[in-house]
């Protein structure tokens, strides 16, 4: 599965991991991304978005049919 929220367009970030000796390796941030199955009701069927914790209580605030009318925007397919 792809690191990435469908919404708000979370990508990994990349750092470094800094030890007690401080040596420095490279580790990668990800956003905690989570497939969650709403129910369209414009559509008469279920959508399953790969969303975020932040984009998931965003589609809460806003509702569903708004965040897909978001996602679709961005060019996403849904």
């Amino acid at each position: 599965m792809s690191a990435h929220c469908q919404l708000t367009g979370a990508r990994p970030g990349f750092g470094k991991t800094i030890s007690h000796s401080h040596r420095r390796t490279s580790r990668r941030f990800d956003p905690n991304i989570q497939r969650k199955r709403y129910w369209l009701a414009s559509e008469g069927r279920h959508v399953r978005l790969t969303l975020s914790v932040k984009g998931i209580r965003t589609v809460d605030v806003i509702g569903v049919e708004a965040a897909v009318a978001r996602i679709r925007a961005r060019g996403v397919k849904v």
